[in-house]
């Protein structure tokens, strides 16, 4: 499968919303297209999902490692992968953009915003290639695709001016209706604020298919010798997955599938817990459901049930499920599950943003003394938690409940602010613990 990077010059330049474009045009031109995101984002890949009809993959170095994220690259089906990047092309001390593309040896197409330039833009799009060459990275940028264009003297000047060896991929129309709304956390999901059809067919049509179809490239599978075993275990995991719990990586439950029996099941809905031998809760957007959840008894029975010692891990929205109680910005608090000790509360700004590192200091659900994990943590809340609270991880980088220390522990319930990735090898784990 041939590949491309759209990477940004900055955060907040339009790259999901020229994702999405250049997926929809390359749908239409005949191509299977597979979706992609550089960094840990659960966001932008819901839009990419709506548009192109399968799962976006996940492409993260520090989450996975150079080898993982080959291998999860490769598990993508289709004719061209379009790969959004994060932030801008070199941003990020974890994993940035650049690190993507280097890792899978992509050629990059540049997304910068063309409003108020012509011929400074050519200029960014020059320096960002030679960028590369001073900072010694493999980094190869093509093309570029001005945002916020308009045709005529406007596009005319922006070709003329690019160097020979960038290509001028095409256009993207300054339109109302390419906006996303978005909110804490980042966009709207894509199921809850999708970009009208003909808005990003109308996009789509100033775009150069042929040449970016042209320009993408297969890049080198995962070496043979570093394949993780999938030897399926006699267990069964219910996983929740509704609105309030929406991150997850694809990966992650392909992997689970790999390994065991899955069945999913909606706490917001009131969903009894499936028959199982452990309960994953991912991240999401708990806040925004507190009364259904805390109304609806799936939280209830999830308490009894992890009290009588069923295994539960919960990441970040899965932690705030599990807690005593959860309180949001409007200064509701809702009854949670009841198991973890901690009460949590909303903010009203971010309190971690970072890819993160864990060193655990017992075993646990997803590791054993001694491992150290790599994750990323995303949140707007804090967790207030008694005094006499146990824990599975010390932090080696990032903030964890306390900034010390995170992976609550109560019964076999672990909850943690950082989300991970099967890569990690954690859900392994996970799953090899049910049958113990």
């Amino acid at each position: 499968m041939r590949g491309f990077v759209l990477g940004g010059v900055s955060s907040g330049v339009g790259k999901t919303v020229a994702t999405l474009a250049t997926l929809r045009a390359l749908s239409a031109a005949g191509y299977e297209v597979q979706p992609a995101k550089a960094g840990p984002d659960f966001i932008d890949p819901s839009h990419h999902a709506a548009v192109a009809g399968r799962p976006s993959r996940t492409l993260d170095p520090w989450l996975e490692g150079e080898e993982g994220t080959r291998r999860n690259y490769h598990r993508g089906e289709g004719d061209v992968c379009v790969v959004e990047g994060v932030m801008g092309l070199y941003d990020g001390s974890g994993s940035s953009t650049a690190m993507v593309a280097e890792a899978l040896d992509l050629p990059v197409v540049l997304v910068a915003d063309a409003k108020a330039g012509m011929e400074s833009v050519a200029a960014t799009a020059l320096g960002f290639r030679e960028y590369a060459e001073v900072i010694g990275r493999d980094v190869d940028v093509v093309g570029l695709i001005a945002q916020r264009a308009h045709g005529g003297r406007h596009e005319r000047g922006i070709r003329e001016a690019l160097p020979a060896d960038i290509a001028y991929l095409g256009r993207l129309p300054p339109r109302e209706d390419l906006e996303i709304p978005d909110r804490h956390l980042g966009l709207h999901m894509g199921d809850e604020a999708p970009l009208p059809s003909a808005a990003l067919d109308a996009a789509a049509e100033h775009l150069d298919v042929e040449g970016l179809a042209e320009i993408a490239r297969e890049p080198p599978g995962p070496k043979a010798e570093t394949a993780r075993s999938a030897a399926p275990v006699a267990a069964r995991v219910a996983v929740a997955a509704d609105a309030a719990f929406a991150f997850r990586y694809p990966a992650t439950v392909e992997r689970l599938r790999e390994r065991a029996v899955v069945e999913t099941f909606s706490p917001v809905a009131g969903d009894p817990i499936p028959e199982c031998d452990g309960v994953y809760l991912p991240g999401g957007y708990p806040e925004l459901h507190g009364r259904e959840l805390a109304a609806g008894g799936t939280l209830a029975e999830l308490g009894r049930r992890a009290s009588d010692g069923l295994p539960v891990l919960g990441e970040c929205g899965g932690l705030m499920a599990m807690a005593e109680s959860l309180t949001t910005a409007d200064g509701e608090t809702h009854e949670m599950a009841g198991v973890l000790p901690a009460d949590v509360r909303m903010r009203d700004r971010y309190q971690a943003l970072d890819h993160v590192e864990l060193e655990a200091t017992t075993d646990a659900l997803t590791a054993r003394r001694g491992d150290r994990l790599r994750g990323h943590e995303f949140h707007y809340s804090t967790a207030d938690v008694g005094s006499d609270a146990r824990f599975a991880f010390d932090v080696a980088r990032g903030r964890g409940v306390d900034g010390e220390r995170d992976g609550l522990l109560e019964y076999r319930t672990l909850g943690t602010y950082a989300h991970v990735h099967a890569e990690s090898g954690a859900f392994d784990r996970f799953v090899e613990s049910l049958s113990t």
